[in-house]
């Protein structure tokens, strides 16, 4: 339905990384759909093929305000031809709050608003029984795509590239891109994540995902090995940033004439050129992923007057 090929593999030159002899190379999954972009369409994918077999009415899903999740599904159901509904966190907010909102109501996706303390009662059985009998045969898609169909589609995103690097970078939401990619490194390669939420626990969030999954506890533990957890990029929590990340993502735009986002991408490309610094790190390969975020890296760049999306 997208074509994945526009998702290229692109080296990155600059005059710090040739000094160091580093190869940086970017998955631009950011190109896949102007909606369904980065991970959200490899996330969706498998899931959206599961609601077709299973002749299910749509797909009910969860998110925030300003939530890609929710646009990508609204926009994948749109064009397959499925009804979508979105449970949004906020009782009081409307379709009209934001463009993400407008967007997902203009595609067809039913949005209902709920309060903050019925939304953290998502994962509950009880409230999805609840929904399930409320909204009958809608498969229902935990909020970012997080479940084993999720992990499944992530996995291809490192199985599209010569997949011989020696570290690979990706920004951390629910850890289910970052644990599929996982899924599909070679026994070389380790992979250094970047939460973008603070205080998130991101082997243990790791860990649950692959458990729910049904993966072997010691394929697991063996696949955590190769995992280094960046936690100080957080920028002071998921949706927030400093002067200095825009700075920083304003000249990398500059020098590459690739889009970044603050929530996600852009942190995550701050801490890798950071931890190259930190550990005097040199003659390797680095795969950084690109996961997208750019519509609200551009709703962003215009409220700050920055260019970077």
């Amino acid at each position: 339905m997208f074509d994945l090929e526009n998702s290229i593999t692109q080296k990155v030159e600059l005059e710090t990384l040739n000094k160091r002899s580093i190869d940086l190379f970017i998955k631009r999954d950011d190109l896949i759909d102007q909606h369904v972009s980065g991970n959200k369409w490899r996330k969706l994918k498998y899931n959206v093929d599961y609601a077709i077999q299973m002749k299910n009415k749509g797909i009910l899903t969860f998110g925030g305000a300003f939530s890609n999740h929710l646009l990508a599904t609204a926009a994948a159901c749109h064009k397959i031809g499925i009804k979508s509904i979105g449970i949004v966190r906020g009782e009081e907010l409307s379709i009209d709050s934001n463009d993400t909102l407008k967007n997902c109501s203009l595609m067809g996706m039913q949005l209902v608003f709920v309060s903050r303390e019925n939304y953290s009662l998502r994962n509950e059985k009880a409230f999805q029984e609840e929904l399930s009998f409320k909204y009958s045969n809608f498969h229902i898609v935990p909020e970012g795509g997080s479940n084993y169909y999720g992990l499944i589609g992530c996995q291809q995103i490192l199985l599209e590239t010569p997949n011989d690097y020696d570290y690979i970078f990706v920004a951390q939401g629910t850890t289910t891109t970052s644990a599929g990619i996982l899924m599909a490194i070679p026994e070389k390669t380790k992979m250094n994540v970047v939460p973008v939420l603070k205080g998130f626990d991101a082997m243990a969030e790791m860990k649950n995902l692959f458990n729910h999954s049904g993966i072997e506890t010691s394929f697991a533990i063996e696949l955590l090995n190769r995992v280094e957890v960046l936690t100080d990029y957080h920028f002071g929590g998921y949706g927030k940033y400093t002067l200095e990340l825009l700075d920083f993502m304003e000249t990398f735009y500059e020098q590459t004439t690739i889009p970044l986002d603050p929530v996600y991408t852009g942190k995550t490309m701050y801490a890798l050129f950071d931890w190259i610094e930190k550990f005097n790190i040199s003659n390797c390969s680095i795969l950084f992923i690109h996961t997208g975020g750019i519509q609200g890296g551009k709703m962003i760049a215009k409220k700050e007057g920055r260019t970077f999306s």
